[in-house]
């Protein structure tokens, strides 16, 4: 008998429609694959009612997450996420049902917060940093930024006391500038903050009629201008990790952190990307055709349509099956051999198009990074794990810092804040 595991499914209801032109971002150009999206791009209420039945029916478990996402998902109005509530109600069997819904905020009013709030939604608003790191690739269609609008969706999220977190693309340029990214999202009110570094290249298929983006299978394509350096990535990483394991852990967690220190435990990882297998995480779109990932909306990489099978079958196919192991099982020698595989498991596939050391397209773009990163925190997460496992509180490992001098403190109490606020440092970070 076959065995039953579950999935997660990215329902994108809208498509790549969005109500912003984000320069970076990677799935506009799948209206390409959707010629009829230019009159037609929502998703039908037939799909919608099979979607929330098939994906509660395909989960082996008790609880189960639909995950909203786009495109925009609040450009389908309020009524169709109240007609998804209702017929998970309808099919919900007796399991529990959670909402998660990435948004970048604009349309968000009172009546779309007191829905989130009366059903319990989690919402993950996209904000790239301070107004000008912001606004410099998320605009509207006409060229104007956006900053302000996603400032005052948060504050109604807050009013409302609707549960969020925040979504950070790390680009080409916040990169520079880490701590006042981190200072400022913690003034939004976030405590959970997700960090996703941006990495596209451009396809090398000149004539390619659906596609400017290479696609995962692509060896040749060139890094976009808005796509992050790996060192300054792992530089990065390492900076807000030396200011937030001295001042703001047990009260901020960052995905990046609590996934670290997972690994460091013998733990699963809490990010795809760093799973020993990937897989079983699929993009719905809005007609109802199912690819492997959100990154692998490609034609190559569908697994077919739930009006024609279900979702539960596609998840336990041959194919994607799969797909999850061929994550692992095309590894290189330098990712086998690496001391951080149990933490880093080569990255995110779609990384990998860089030459190994046999010379082949194997390798992740972002490895120097992940190292330099991990390198550097080793024994801190060695200490919070021995912590953990010895029945105290990560957060203890400040005991073992307080007479380690904060890598900041080169910094002269007069001087200028490196995090880029303009202010002294002892009147900025130095708190």
């Amino acid at each position: 008998m076959q065995p039953s595991f579950g999935c997660h499914v990215m329902a994108k209801p809208t498509g790549s429609v969005c109500n912003i032109d984000c320069e970076y971002c990677f799935y506009q150009e799948k209206d390409k694959l959707y010629p009829e999206r230019q009159s037609d791009w929502r998703m039908p209420d037939d799909t919608l009612d099979a979607y929330i039945k098939q994906h509660i029916e395909a989960q082996p478990g008790h609880e189960v997450q639909i995950t909203w996402q786009g495109g925009e998902p609040t450009l389908m109005g309020l009524d169709f996420f109240q007609r998804a509530v209702e017929l998970c109600d309808k099919y919900a069997n007796g399991k529990q049902i959670t909402h998660a819904f990435q948004t970048n905020g604009i349309l968000l009013n009172d009546k779309w917060c007191e829905f989130f709030k009366q059903h319990n939604f989690l919402i993950g608003v996209s904000i790239d940093g301070p107004e000008d790191l912001h606004d410099h690739y998320r605009q509207t269609r006409s060229g104007k930024g956006t900053h302000q609008k996603v400032l005052a969706a948060i504050e109604l999220l807050k009013k409302h006391q609707v549960e969020f977190n925040t979504l950070t693309v790390i680009n080409a340029l916040n990169v520079k500038h880490p701590l006042r990214v981190y200072q400022f999202l913690k003034s939004t009110g976030s405590t959970f903050l997700q960090f996703i570094p941006l990495v596209e290249r451009d396809t090398a298929q000149q004539d390619n009629p659906i596609q400017n983006l290479a696609s995962p299978g692509e060896a040749f394509g060139k890094v976009t201008k808005w796509s992050v350096d790996p060192e300054e990535y792992g530089q990065f990483l390492t900076t807000l990790f030396d200011y937030w394991v001295r001042n703001d852990i047990g009260r901020t967690f960052v995905q990046m952190f609590d996934t670290t220190l997972a690994s460091w435990l013998g733990q699963p990882p809490g990010i795809c990307i760093f799973s020993k297998q990937c897989g079983h995480a699929f993009a719905l779109e809005a007609n109802g055709d199912l690819y492997q990932c959100d990154h692998y909306v490609y034609p190559e990489y569908k697994l077919g349509n739930l009006h024609e099978t279900t979702i539960s079958e596609m998840n336990h196919s041959e194919e994607a099956i799969k797909f999850g192991k061929d994550k692992f099982d095309s590894l290189n020698d330098k990712c086998r051999q690496c001391r951080y595989l149990p933490a880093c498991h080569g990255g995110c596939p779609k990384h990998r198009f860089e030459r190994g050391p046999s010379g082949k397209i194997d390798h992740n773009y972002l490895c120097a990074g992940y190292f330099k990163y991990f390198k550097h925190v080793d024994e801190a997460m060695s200490i919070m794990a021995r912590l953990l496992q010895n029945r105290r509180p990560a957060s203890d490992i400040k005991y073992f810092l307080a007479e380690q001098p904060a890598p900041s403190k080169v910094v002269g109490r007069n001087d200028p804040c490196p995090c880029g606020s303009g202010k002294k440092y002892k009147k900025c970070c130095d708190k």
